[in-house]
């Protein structure tokens, strides 16, 4: 299995090597030269799998597709080790729940900073630790967050042998609970830095220390954003579990309702779909930073600066340029590397948008790729918060509600619609109360928490600031 950038790089990669890398060296985002096809034999062993011997095991088949430059029985072992009942709270991992007739929501909050990103980040942690023992080398991650990301990759990598996290995040604009989460670790190898601006200010920064090779080399700069192809890859293992749970045989089809911000999460959907799961639609569910829902609906992909970009009570979605956009565009246009690098690098930082309305390719998008979108506001998620109590005596989180109120509008009779549960309610507790008037259940574990001494950088938005506190904290 070989590796290619959306830009169109020469060269091609294994995984290990794009494992430790993040961004290409041309400023473009790593896919598989090709997407491994499942047909109807494997994905009926697949089910055998996940009902006989569990998530871990099917975590294993499908990243196994991909990585071959790890020995079986290690990569067995990482699966193993990252998903356990003592992680995730259960042994199904991601276990469905049924709401009513034709409508599920897929747990993916049942790890350690409760919240989908420690499905991907908790195997993101053990690979890393494996590599770099493997290789006697050390990593200096760079990451922004909106809220989850940082803290699922902070409690993973904290402790790890020959890693360090610097991780840049929006100067209050998480939730107290989020900046509790990871402000509060001591851990000598994590670094936090509040950055006043906006997450796509963050995610800039991240992107313009990523492209100065000369740096990056020097101080081993690696990701754990949802750009890292194995990050996203690990997520595209609970598109087959929940399929595989809501499904009876492979003639079914599903769709899944996911809420949107970075594109990483639907992305890894996409990729399922792209190896064949029998998925109907996947539906793109946004905020009131409605970049993504413009381009599903219009074909113009319209990036909003700091000021426009809304502070909302579905802050991990509070996002207008999506990172991982950029894999979807490659596959519409054919894997068109030049034309992707015109359009991301010189029409965007041009224009601030690209149109691709009356492009064939796009005209076709929703029929071949099954995207379609909508977007939710405050008061739809208060009301969906509402409604799901009242109505099945469940709590959700709020982007999990932007995800379940979109996803109405296109449900359809016999098939099952799979809405990706994002977080815990407890990390949006003050929009809860607004909703219900009552605060969420709040795990032991996290009891105090807002209150627990806080070691943070604050800084403005600038990169040569960043490499400095990098630079200072290596010793190299």
């Amino acid at each position: 299995m070989r590796y290619l950038s959306t830009r169109g790089h020469p060269d091609r990669k294994r995984f290990c090597e794009i494992l430790l890398e993040g961004l290409a060296p041309d400023g473009g985002l790593y896919l598989p030269e090709s997407y491994p096809q499942v047909d109807d034999a494997t994905l009926t062993r697949w089910r055998g799998v996940y009902h006989q011997q569990g998530y871990a095991e099917l975590a294993f088949e499908i990243l196994s597709l991909y990585i071959d430059d790890i020995p079986a029985a290690d990569l067995r072992a990482l699966c193993e080790k990252t998903y356990t009942a003592a992680v995730f709270g259960t042994g199904e991992i991601v276990p469905l729940r049924h709401l009513e007739e034709g409508l599920w929501l897929e747990g993916l909050s049942n790890g350690p900073t409760l919240a989908f990103k420690d499905m991907a980040m908790q195997l993101l942690g053990n690979l890393f630790e494996y590599e770099l023992g493997r290789r006697g080398e050390e990593l200096n991650i760079l990451g922004a967050t909106s809220g989850d990301t940082g803290s699922a990759a902070e409690y993973a990598m904290r402790g790890k042998q020959g890693v360090r996290v610097f991780m840049t995040s929006p100067f209050g604009r998480m939730s107290p609970f989020q900046q509790a989460q990871m402000f509060s670790l001591m851990d000598a190898n994590i670094f936090n830095i509040a950055v006043k601006g906006v997450f796509d200010d963050c995610q800039d920064m991240v992107k313009a220390v990523s492209n100065d090779l000369p740096f990056k080399r020097k101080y081993k700069i690696g990701t754990v954003n949802s750009i890292n192809w194995a990050r996203l890859l690990a997520q595209v293992v609970y598109y087959f579990a929940g399929y595989i749970q809501a499904t009876d045989d492979n003639r079914q089809k599903v769709s899944f309702a996911v809420p949107s911000g970075n594109f990483g999460n639907v992305c890894a959907g996409h990729v399922a779909r792209m190896m064949g799961l029998p998925i109907h639609k996947l539906v793109v569910a946004t905020n009131e930073n409605d970049v993504l829902d413009e381009f599903f609906r219009t074909g113009v992909y319209r990036v909003r600066g700091t000021a426009d970009t809304f502070e909302t009570s579905s802050p991990s979605m509070d996002i207008s340029k999506a990172s991982n956009f950029e894999r979807f565009v490659f596959d519409l246009l054919g894997h068109d590397g030049a034309r992707v690098k015109s359009l991301f690098s010189d029409a965007l930082n041009s224009a601030g948008q690209f149109d691709l309305s009356s492009d064939a390719a796009f005209l076709a998008a929703a029929q071949r790729y099954g995207f379609v979108s909508g977007k939710s506001t405050h008061a739809d998620r208060l009301a969906t918060i509402r409604d799901t109590w009242q109505r099945h005596e469940v709590m959700i989180d709020t982007h999990t509600a932007d995800a379940l109120k979109v996803a109405q509008a296109y449900r359809e009779s016999g098939i099952p619609m799979i809405v990706l549960e994002t977080a815990l309610p407890i990390k949006f507790s003050e929009t809860i109360v607004e909703a219900l008037g009552r605060e969420p259940d709040r795990p032991p574990k996290f009891e105090g928490i807002e209150a627990l001494p806080k070691r943070v950088h604050v800084m403005e938005t600038d990169v040569a600031t960043v490499k400095r506190l990098i630079a200072d904290h290596c010793g190299y």
